[in-house]
Formats: structure tokens, C-alpha cells, sequence
């Protein structure tokens, strides 16, 4: 598994990116990509551990750690360690459908479970995948494979994300008729346009879509079941139902002003400017632009880092990301964040360097709570008004934020994007299938069985678990799949 002696020798690597000064006047992948001979050295990392934990997915403390998809990384590190390329990519294949998604918008929990970062640099796992997959499309390795036989059963995966492709791929290789039901314009759901085209380019997506339309896979664009497509239609034509809709409903925020113009959601912004982007390169203007804008972004998660990203290419003004979250330390705090928790540390992602590059400064304001919006005599967005906050903890241990007096500060505004997470899923299908929810709105399936109280409807992804990663939910979109497959067959061969 690697070079016995190669986290000893080599240094860790990701993958380059280009100068943030000037990747920032186009859409184009901001990263560049590493050598084979590169690569090699990352994956000769590995350490041959006793026990790898990367591998594992779970969750502790509310946090993954190590690998939802149980992505086989040892063996792989050392394929590629050894020149093995298409091997590394068979062994990549058995357990992720599509390792180029995670391989460039994953935020890599495996990483934070590697061993070797107990004490050292973690191996450069989403590296290596990225690279071996690219190289399989590069020299034709991935290719369509089809069923050999049909079953005869259909099936209807509702949603294109991560889940629903995952689910789709998997029932498609068993065998059934799979149709995938898309309400947007183009498929991939947040893959297309959540998450913007210099982070996964719609290329990436388009390019696997066409392989699995190849393999049999049908999709439905610009029908959203329960609204231009009947429920009892779907009940009818197909013999079961994977629900794979995403946890769409943005989560608001409950403060003055919030209903005045200029203020979004931040999917709004994004989905706009990519459709936009696809569309006309922009030159419909069909899309809330940034340009001379002062820029707010409220919430520190990687979707807020997406809007930094987005407003920077506009050309904004000025621009402010708020965290509502102390700064976070250099190196893991070891008493409350030990391995292989997913390690809690201040990061600098590929927005706030172009911020910084363009602008001048890291955008992000910690500890800063939104009091209030104000606007002008029109009725657009002019203030931001916030003030800072401590966490404090009581006697019993639950938390609150605490404000901090003379804290108190006005920021300009004109434009204000909402990064601040996902409440549950959209409920109106939901309500029309006669799906029975849990409290927090997602749908009511155990993980592992995903089966609803609906005989013949499954759910994965999001819709089930509330707001998760990319990697998550490819792991349910398998699993339902081969319970819908058992449910169907009586049996499964599915993984």
C-alpha cells in the first residue's frame, strides 16, 4: 500500500492552482493538473497502517470522518504508487459511480482520517482520486457498459443529484429500466447548479450524463413530478420510486429589513449565474450580478465561499463574508477535536485567495452576528448592521451566543447573499405521494432500508438525511438502489 518508506520522502502535494490574480477573469477550472510521476510520489504516501481508518465513513461528534462510499484508498494509493492505472480505476469504480465529483468538490473527510495525519501531513486522497479518474476518461478507459439483460421492471428516480445518478447508475446496472426525473433545464441538480463551473464544470457533469444515457438511462428534463408530471401517472407507469429530491428549502433568517430588494438566497445567485452562463455566457443579463456591488455574504461554509467566488468575477465592489463562528487555529486542537475527527482548523479555500488577490484582504469577519437590515427610500438594501457574539455554555452544557457590548457596526450593502445552510426538503411532492416526515421535514426511511410507508417509494440523499455532502449522498443513491432492486426482484447482487 504505497512505498514503505514514502511518507518518510515525499512531501504532501495537491493539485496546483492557477494565480488567483487572473483565474478570476474566467469560469475556468481554477486548479491545474499534476503530472503522473506527481501523483505517483502522493499515492506512495500511504503507509501501509495497520488498521486504515480513511476508508470508513461514520459520524462523530456531528461530523463525518473517513469515507461514506468506503472508497478502497489504500489499494488505489498503491495501483497508482506502482504505474497501475487502470486497475486503480477499476478499484475506484467499485465503490463510487462517480469519483470525479467527489474527486473536485468533496471536502475530503477521508483525509481528516488518514493516519498518517495523527502527526504528519495527511496523504493527498482526493488528489489521487481526481487524477485517476481524469486519466481514465483521458485515454478511453471509461467507456459504456450497459446491461447484458433486461428485467422488465421500471424504474423512477426523482431528482438528478449525486443520490438520484447514484441510485439510477446502480438500478441501470441490475438491470431495470430506469428513468431519472429532472425539473430543471439540464441534469445534475446542485452538481450543476449549486456548486459554480470553476469548481466542477458542467463538462464534468454533461460528460457522465452522456455515458449513462448511453448505458440505458433515461432523463426527463424540465418536468417536476407533482406538478407538469402527475404522481398517480408515476404510480402507474413504473413499478417502484426512488425519491432522490435534495433538501432544497433555504434556511432564512429571522431578522428587520430582511424583506428588502438587493437580499437573496444564495442558490438563487448561483443557480442564476450558471444557468446564465450556460445559456449565453452571459449575455442574456438573466442573473443578479455583483459588478460595483458591495458584497455581503452571510455564512461561512463552502457555499458562501462559492458566492466570494462568483461575486469576485462579477467584479464587485467590495465584498465581506460573515462568520458567525470564533476564528478557528492553525492546527487541530487535540483535547476537544482529537483524530480521526474531522479536524476543526482555520482554512483559506479558493475564494477568500481571490479575494484577497482582487481586493486586497481575506473577506471573512468572525464572530459577527446580522441585527438588522436597513434599506433606502426605495426599498433596496443599503446597511448591514451587526454586532460580535462569544459562544457560552451553561450549567447543563448547551450553548448560546452571547453579544458583546460596544460591538456594534454598520457595513454598506447593495447586495446581501443567505449562505447559511438548508432547512429540509421542498414538502409538496412529499404531501401528494403520502410520504410520512420526521420532525425536521426530511423523509421518514431508515438508513440502510430507505423504504417509506409508501409500499414500492424509496429515498435517498438529502431528502432522507437533511443537508449532507456530496459523498453521502452517493452513498445512499447506492444503497437505495439495492433495496429497490431486492424490493423488486426478491433478491439483490448490488453492493
Amino acid at each position: 500500500m504505497g512505498k514503505p518508506t514514502g511518507f518518510m520522502e515525499y512531501e504532501r502535494q495537491t493539485q496546483p492552482e492557477r494565480d488567483p490574480s487572473t483565474r478570476t477573469k474566467d469560469w475556468k477550472d481554477y486548479t491545474l493538473p499534476m503530472s503522473d510521476e506527481e501523483v505517483q510520489k502522493q499515492g506512495a504516501r500511504c503507509m501501509d497502517c495497520g488498521v486504515p481508518t480513511c476508508h470508513t465513513g461514520m459520524e462523530i461528534e456531528g461530523s463525518t470522518t473517513g469515507c461514506p462510499v468506503n472508497h478502497l484508498i489504500p489499494e488505489w494509493n498503491d495501483l497508482v504508487y506502482r504505474g497501475q492505472w487502470k486497475e486503480a480505476l477499476k478499484v475506484e469504480h467499485e465503490k463510487n459511480n462517480f469519483p470525479e465529483f467527489t474527486g473536485m468538490a468533496c471536502p475530503a473527510p477521508c483525509e481528516g482520517a488518514c493516519v498518517l495525519g495523527i502527526n504528519e501531513p495527511p496523504v493527498a486522497i482526493r488528489t489521487v482520486e481526481r487524477s485517476i479518474i481524469e486519466k481514465g476518461f483521458d485515454e478511453g478507459w471509461v467507456v459504456p457498459e450497459p446491461p447484458k439483460t433486461r428485467t422488465g421492471k421500471k424504474a423512477a428516480v426523482v431528482g438528478s443529484g449525486p443520490a438520484g445518478l447514484a441510485a439510477a447508475a446502480q438500478l441501470n446496472k441490475a438491470g431495470h429500466t430506469v428513468t431519472v426525473f429532472e425539473r430543471a433545464d439540464r441534469v445534475g441538480g446542485l452538481l450543476t447548479y449549486g456548486i459554480p463551473e470553476m469548481k466542477l464544470s458542467y463538462s464534468v457533469v454533461e460528460r457522465r450524463i452522456n455515458i449513462l444515457e448511453q448505458e440505458g438511462i433515461k432523463f426527463v428534463t424540465n418536468t417536476e413530478v407533482g406538478r407538469n408530471y402527475p404522481v398517480s401517472r408515476l404510480r402507474e407507469e413504473f413499478d417502484s420510486i426512488v425519491l432522490c429530491g435534495g433538501a432544497t428549502v433555504p434556511r432564512n433568517i429571522d431578522a428587520e429589513g430582511r424583506g428588502l430588494r438587493g437580499i437573496h438566497y444564495a442558490m438563487d445567485f448561483l443557480h442564476a449565474n450558471t444557468k446564465s452562463l450556460l445559456d449565453t455566457n452571459h449575455q442574456d443579463e438573466n442573473y443578479i450580478s455583483a459588478e460595483g456591488k458591495d458584497v455581503i455574504v452571510i455564512g461561512g461554509g463552502d457555499t458562501g465561499t462559492d458566492c466570494i467566488s462568483t461575486s469576485i468575477r462579477h467584479n464587485c465592489k467590495s465584498l465581506t463574508q460573515f462568520d458567525i463562528y470564533d476564528k478557528k487555529g492553525e492546527d487541530r486542537d487535540d483535547l476537544n477535536n482529537p483524530w480521526p475527527q474531522y479536524p476543526i482548523i482555520h482554512r483559506v479555500e479558493y475564494g477568500q485567495k481571490e479575494a484577497a488577490a482582487s481586493l486586497g484582504r481575506d473577506p471573512r469577519a468572525f464572530a459577527v452576528m446580522t441585527k438588522k437590515f436597513v434599506g433606502d427610500e426605495k426599498g433596496r438594501i443599503k446597511e448591514v448592521h451587526t454586532v460580535n457574539v462569544k459562544l457560552t455554555f451553561d450549567e447543563h452544557g448547551n450553548r448560546s451566543r452571547e453579544e458583546i457590548p460596544g460591538t456594534e457596526k454598520v457595513w454598506k450593502a447593495d447586495l446581501v447573499l443567505l449562505a447559511i445552510g438548508f432547512t429540509g426538503p421542498e414538502q409538496d411532492l412529499i404531501d401528494k405521494l403520502g410520504i410520512e416526515t420526521e420532525q425536521k421535514s426530511t423523509v421518514k426511511a431508515e438508513y440502510g432500508d430507505y423504504k417509506t410507508n409508501v409500499e414500492g417509494i424509496f429515498a435517498a440523499g438529502d431528502m432522507r438525511r437533511g443537508q449532507s455532502l456530496i459523498v453521502w449522498a452517493i452513498n445512499e443513491g447506492r444503497e437505495a438502489a439495492r433495496e429497490c432492486d431486492r424490493y423488486l426482484m426478491g433478491s439483490t447482487q448490488l453492493p
